[in-house]
């Protein structure tokens, strides 16, 4: 196979298709291995692929593969969640456009045209994550609403509400006017707003006065049903029990005493309203006030708001403030900012509805899922992401699961038309259980999308059935997901899945950072900096962008996305490739395969790199089992570019060029190189790998070599080195020694491609330094292009004019050009040098004072932390050259 010049990272992306018709992702229960399995965070419906995605995606790609080649029995469940609100609120624009509505068209017509909707455009992003490279098992993808997932959500359900786990309430609950529906606490965001405190006075009722309570919410104050006042305030002490005169509506309303009204806010006294207040409605409860509703579902005023009804609350506010002041009732208004409750979904003011919803009873479910992580059983990778668990799990409320949608589960519960009975079960029944009737009506409300999701680990897997897939693969090894979602997801996922297999639902939780522009900035449509996957894609190529992605990945720091490192990855791929030409075109005239070599057999440079191979293998799949995947990419990186690339091809070129032994020598290294290079990079970049290992393929010599490098056996490190300890040694002076040599060559002006004379002087002078240096010297005068010689001790006169390089060891002095102006390069490095001192120094002050410390934003201080380690780097670079002339001669 004939490698064309360049790179094509599109013409190499063609073999996913290929992979996926031999069915190397498909798996097997009844194959042997140990087991590694993984359930995709479903991704919504709606959705497109966007950079959170192509990172979560991308390490679970990582990992999966690399345990397929490792021999796990190999299984990665794939499939989308049906969103219940996202994906109503699409199809509702869609018919709106149509000049229609839900409502008008029936939830049966509408449910239809969701479906078709879902038919259409609902495998897109499963497209997306296929050419991102993702090896799912596409024979098992699943969908919430498919017929399996919703019989293991029915019984769930039923099984909860016998279990006294579920149950159904009239109560108070977040209501989005927008969405019109119930959300639970964990579905509500909070901003802070400029809004404006309000000072109402409500009169006694015999017209003695008034009372002055403080609102941000007047609108509200037409379901009031008391005013409170702390018992211990001095202030109200003799107006307790007083009743007085509710304004715009006059109802009558008591002043009454409560220890839980903060008398520093405001005057003291505050309204109640229990049915649009969660404080309110506790208190109500207490004090047994009337709860009184003035808004509907959309946010509109009902009769009770009296001459108020019919308008939005917005207008409602607006009329309410100017009949007060028309009153006279509006004492004062004043700036107060505070918190808003808002949808997380559309960012519309919420508001506290009184409502009947079904409900989970959580922390019966909650202690068992706090013990499994506890104990261990379930790990969080970082680990500092369990306190955060922990806090939450340990402050849970019960969870509101139904949802006023049509789009979604139908909750199993049935209501009698004759008595009011409300059954549960599983299939509607034939008559209601207390009265007989027939007249039977299933819920309307459907279930919160997480109430489904957090079946997903045994639900895909074919829960209820006792099915081969269930007891094989079950609990999963691992889940990747964002932090936002640990309380939406991964905690109820842990306390159905105990609740339901007696198990935990995944041994490991890898939490993936946060991606970030290149300044360090949150990507965000309203700063314009969001970075499209398939666009970089596009430009970049699949595997450098997968690997771009999993450099940056380090556990517990946020991602900093830049063109620069996608540019970096880039290249990575294209000097692998022009690698691979160099290795297939010394292998033109070689036998297929390449006979092994015997290890006496191989020089000392071939032994080095098979033990840098040794060693990069050995971290990278420690790496990988630790799930430090940044740490197994930089490894690899380091191991091709620098060891394999920059070092051994160029001691290659001459054992190479003689032929015989030594030429067959070489090509065995190369090729056991290049093979095990692209088995532990085809993970990251699976598709340049699999290209170049099918060229590679005929010259490896391995018993059963499989077909492809997507299952062929990844790389474990050898029990035994190729190196000695003392040679190890030698060939680290020989680099370090060929690196002094390029860095004072650079220094002085001389061409890379022009020679240079080279005189190692080591600490030691002992004559073993001399055979050592006698097995090195040829490799390092090929790869600095040098002629090297041992300095006689204590010599001066070879000293002279020479600069020198120190290292741990000894030291290296090249002979600069007879052109070199020693006082005049010291004299520009000074400059350079007193430049970034300076710049180094007004970072560090910055980084030492407080009040900068304080105000600047955590972006801000990061990028100058960098900064700063940045500047001292280059500062000790060029004190280190200074050093270098002054000891010059």
């Amino acid at each position: 196979m004939e490698l064309s010049k360049t790179f094509d990272p599109e013409s190499a992306e063609r073999w996913y298709e290929r992979w996926v018709e031999l069915g190397y992702f498909t798996a097997d229960p009844a194959r042997p291995g140990p087991v590694f399995s993984i359930v995709i965070p479903p991704p919504n419906v709606t959705g497109q692929l966007h950079l959170g995605h192509a990172l979560n995606v991308t390490l679970q790609d990582i990992i999966v593969r690399a345990r397929r080649m490792q021999g796990y029995n190999t299984l990665w469940v794939p499939g989308t969640d049906h969103a219940g609100i996202a994906t109503q609120n699409v199809v509702e624009r869609e018919i709106a456009k149509e000049g229609t509505n839900r409502h008008q068209m029936g939830r049966e017509a509408f449910e239809r045209r969701v479906w078709q909707w879902r038919e259409t455009y609902g495998g897109r992003i499963l497209h997306q994550l296929r050419r991102l490279g993702a090896s799912c098992d596409w024979t098992r993808e699943r969908f919430t609403l498919d017929q399996g997932l919703s019989r293991a959500v029915i019984e769930v359900f039923v099984r909860l509400h016998q279990q006294g786990l579920i149950y159904r309430e009239r109560t108070l609950i977040n209501w989005c006017p927008r969405c019109e529906t119930a959300l639970s606490d964990l579905e509500v965001s909070h901003k802070e707003v400029d809004g404006k405190l309000y000072y109402i006075r409500y009169p006694f009722e015999d017209g003695s006065g008034a009372v002055t309570v403080a609102t941000t919410r007047p609108e509200t104050m037409l379901g009031d049903t008391a005013v409170a006042v702390n018992p211990e305030d001095t202030r109200y002490q003799g107006v307790l029990g007083r009743t007085l005169r509710l304004p715009l509506i006059g109802r009558a309303i008591a002043i009454i005493a409560d220890a839980s009204v903060d008398s520093s806010f405001g005057t003291g006294a505050v309204k109640i309203t229990p049915a649009h207040d969660f404080n309110d409605f506790a208190l109500g409860k207490a004090h047994g006030l009337d709860e009184i509703a003035t808004m509907d579902g959309r946010g509109r005023m009902t009769a009770a708001a009296g001459a108020y009804a019919g308008m939005d609350r917005g207008e409602c506010r607006i009329a309410v403030l100017r009949d007060l002041e028309a009153q006279g009732l509006l004492e004062k208004t004043q700036p107060h900012r505070h918190a808003l409750a808002v949808c997380s979904r559309c960012d519309t003011v919420l508001e506290p509805m009184l409502s009947t919803q079904w409900f989970v009873k959580i922390k019966p479910l909650a202690q068992k899922a706090i013990a499994a992580v506890r104990e261990g059983r379930t790990r969080f990778h970082p680990r500092f992401w369990e306190n955060t668990y922990f806090n939450w799990m340990e402050n849970l409320h019960d969870w509101c699961i139904s949802r006023q949608l049509w789009w979604g589960h139908r909750i199993p519960a049935y209501h009698c038309g004759q008595c009011g009975n409300t059954m549960v079960a599983a299939h509607k029944p034939a008559a209601c259980d207390r009265c007989e009737s027939v007249r039977l009506v299933q819920e309307e409300d459907v279930l919160d999308t997480w109430f489904s999701s957090g079946l997903w680990p045994f639900s895909t897997l074919g829960w209820p059935d006792d099915t081969p897939d269930l007891r094989r693969y079950y609990p999963t090894s691992l889940l990747v997901t964002g932090f936002d979602i640990i309380f939406f997801w991964v905690a109820r996922m842990l306390m159905l899945g105990l609740e339901f297999t007696g198990q935990v639902p995944f041994r490991d939780v890898y939490i993936t950072p946060l991606v970030r522009d290149q300044f360090g900035k949150k990507m965000t449509k309203s700063r314009g900096n969001v970075v499209d996957p398939l666009e970089i894609m596009e430009t970049y190529g699949t595997d450098a962008v997968r690997f771009t992605l999993a450099q940056l990945a380090v556990q517990g720091r946020d991602l900093i996305l830049s063109n620069d490192r996608l540019a970096a990855s880039r290249a990575f791929a294209n000097k692998i490739w022009n690698a691979a030409r160099f290795v297939m075109m010394n292998l033109q005239d070689a036998a297929h395969p390449v006979a092994p070599v015997p290890k006496d057999k191989l020089g000392l440079a071939e032994r080095w790199i098979l033990s840098r191979l040794r060693s990069a293998t050995a971290e990278i799949n420690a790496a990988i089992d630790a799930y430090e995947f940044n740490a197994a990419a930089s490894r690899l990186y380091h191991f091709i570019w620098h060891e394999f690339c920059d070092w051994y091809i160029e001691l290659s070129k001459d054992p190479l060029r003689r032929g015989g032994a030594d030429q067959h020598a070489a090509r065995y290294v190369l090729v056991h190189c290049f093979d095990h290079l692209l088995r532990l990079l085809h993970p990251f970049m699976p598709f340049v790998s699999e290209e170049l290992w099918q060229a590679l393929r005929p010259f490896i010599d391995e018993p059963g070599l499989r077909a492809h490098l997507a299952v062929a056996a990844f790389p474990k490190a050898s029990d035994e080195d190729p190196l000695t300890q003392a040679e190890s040694l030698a060939m680290a002076h020989c680099l370090e020694a060929t690196e002094a040599i390029n860095s004072s060559r650079a220094l002085v002006g001389v061409h890379p491609g022009q020679r240079v004379a080279a005189l190692i002087k080591p600490l030691d002078q002992a004559g073993g330094f001399t055979s050592e240096f006698d097995t090195w010297k040829a490799y390092a005068a090929v790869m600095a292009r040098a002629d090297l010689a041992l300095m006689p001790a204590e010599d001066a006169a070879s000293r002279r004019g020479k600069v020198p390089s120190t290292l741990a060891w000894g030291e290296v002095l090249i002979e600069p050009p007879a052109a070199f102006d020693v006082e005049k390069t010291r004299n520009s490095l000074r400059k350079k040098l007193n430049e970034l001192r300076g710049h180094l120094d007004k970072h560090r002050a910055r980084l030492s004072n407080q009040e900068f410390l304080q105000k600047a934003s955590a972006d801000t201080r990061e990028e100058m932390e960098e900064r700063t380690v940045e500047l001292t780097s280059q500062v000790g670079l060029l004190e280190k050259q200074l050093n270098q002339l002054s000891e010059s001669v």
